[in-house]
């Protein structure tokens, strides 16, 4: 395909062609996918049927449908932008910040920050039980003025958006009508560093550990046979890491990867011995899978999850925008066609 310019729509005359979206988590680095949806959002023949997501997936998923009803394309785009704006603002006096290093060198980690280093200590030795007793979440206020979850509920948008559940260790997936901020509030809590949010009587803790995101609720529930996977969290790193920092972050990498690539595996399994005839079988043989990711993302540290500077959030948006402009440009044509990701590289190993 033609290169075209990224302030103006590609495949102009392309079929309308309808599309699931799975949105992972991943703190600030949400932000990419802010502007990976931002691009798509400019193409007319992209129709969304449902959308995946956890923790900041789910808060772009939620974000974007709320602007979507209310003013279509462009509002939702305007939404996801008001959304983030917010979400900076609201860290604007955190002593969580750069060091004057790391600024002058032009790093976005907080690995060198004081402030980062002894809230970072302080997690690990007391429970947020202890440090934030009341439970206080800027997100909370931040969701209630962003989202308007009556059109939500009444949203053609499938939304799915994963919890885990802290008695069971299951994942639970809550669906357009039970969204509310507490639900997005659950599907993004750490639980060493926020209180388990409370729903019907069971307590849930981030979507990460059941399901980064869920697929399956996509391709049983939806009509769309495209799925495009927008990926914030590295699944592969050069070298061995070594210090107990390093150690950390790669260990969270593995175990907030490891349900989606389960899930991934079993689709293509699932995909090799369906029927392509009709009823389940027909479901997963028929699905075709694209991913969107950065390796401008896989080489930040997990530190800058926190980092909510406007400048880092503009950042990845802007990239996530170019990842998706190159997306668009080399697989674009693929899209209600064929697969661009290839599943049963995943079996190899096996």
């Amino acid at each position: 395909m033609a290169t075209i310019p990224s302030d103006a729509p590609a495949n102009i005359d392309h079929p309308t062609i309808m599309v699931d979206l799975a949105l992972q988590g991943g703190g600030s680095h949400g932000a990419f996918t802010w502007g990976v949806l931002d691009r798509l959002l400019e193409e007319p023949w992209l129709r969304i049927d449902g959308i995946s997501g956890t923790s900041a997936g789910a808060m772009n998923a939620v974000v974007l449908t709320s602007g979507y009803e209310a003013g279509g394309p462009d509002g939702a785009r305007a939404a996801l932008e008001a959304f983030w704006r917010r979400v900076s603002h609201s860290a604007r006096f955190n002593p969580i910040r750069r060091s004057p290093l790391d600024i002058l060198l032009g790093r976005w980690t907080l690995d060198t920050s004081p402030f980062f280093v002894a809230f970072d200590m302080a997690a690990r030795m007391f429970s947020p039980y202890n440090l934030n007793p009341r439970g206080v979440n800027p997100l909370r206020e931040i969701l209630a003025d962003c989202v308007d979850f009556g059109l939500v509920a009444k949203s053609p948008i499938r939304l799915f958006v994963t919890a885990t559940n802290v008695r069971t260790g299951r994942g639970r997936v809550f669906r357009n009508g039970e969204l509310t901020a507490e639900t997005l509030l659950a599907s993004a809590c750490l639980p060493t560093l926020f209180q388990a949010i409370e729903i019907d009587g069971e307590a849930y803790w981030d979507g990460g550990y059941s399901g980064n995101p869920t697929i399956t609720p996509l391709v049983r529930e939806c009509s769309s046979k495209d799925t495009l996977l927008i990926a914030v969290n590295p699944i592969e790193r050069q070298g061995t890491p070594r210090s107990a920092r390093e150690i950390l972050d790669r260990l969270n990498e593995v175990s907030f990867n490891a349900t989606l690539l389960k899930e991934l595996r079993m689709i293509a399994l699932l995909r090799q011995v369906a029927d392509a005839g009709t009823g389940e079988g027909a479901l997963w043989a028929g699905m075709r899978m694209h991913l969107i990711f950065s390796k401008t993302i896989d080489e930040l540290g997990a530190s800058s999850k926190f980092n909510a500077e406007w400048d880092f959030l503009s950042m990845l948006r802007d990239e996530g925008r170019r990842s998706a402009e190159s997306f668009l440009n080399t697989h674009g044509e693929n899209v209600g066609k064929r697969s661009t990701l290839n599943l049963d590289a995943l079996l190899e190993d096996i």
